[in-house]
């Protein structure tokens, strides 16, 4: 019996020290719920903000690149035309140089002979007159397309 006496006294004990925790005055617990709703609003326009901008910035990059490109394009284009025509003054030069060779040697073979042939004097004046114009149309040729090369970079300049 003494050991039932010492238990329930125990037991007594026990329960007296869980009613006195009980009765405490409990602190509110701290929870900690992360940012508020209106800190997530305002992170979430900052970061629209920064969107937008960076949307604008790239939509103004893609309209300079694409006006770089058309420019490239037509300047490709121009320089592609500039090239055949002066492909075509230097055929032309090509061909009075050819025609002149051909008259200068039947001048001298004339000249040997002792025959002075007024139409082979004509032809050669003339081959040589042509000669040298479609030498000016290939250097006036040759000239613009430098120029068109040089207009562009002097304009960034200005």
């Amino acid at each position: 019996m003494d050991d039932i006496k010492a238990l329930e006294t125990r037991i007594t004990d026990a329960l007296d020290r869980i009613a006195w925790q009980l009765s405490k005055p409990k602190a509110a617990p701290v929870v900690d719920d992360g940012p508020s709703v209106a800190d997530l609003t305002a992170q979430l326009d900052a970061e629209r903000g920064a969107n937008a901008q960076l949307e604008e910035r790239v939509a103004k990059l893609k309209s300079r690149q694409d006006g770089q490109i058309v420019d490239l394009e037509k300047r490709s284009s121009d320089q592609a035309a500039q090239i055949a025509a002066l492909d075509a003054q230097l055929q032309q030069l090509r061909g009075s140089n050819a025609d002149l060779t051909e008259v200068c040697a039947k001048l001298r073979a004339a000249a040997t002979d002792g025959v002075a042939d007024a139409e082979l004097i004509n032809r050669a004046l003339m081959a040589e007159v042509d000669g040298l114009t479609a030498q000016r149309s290939a250097e006036a040729a040759e000239v613009a397309a430098i120029l068109s090369d040089l207009k562009p970079l002097l304009q960034q300049e200005a």
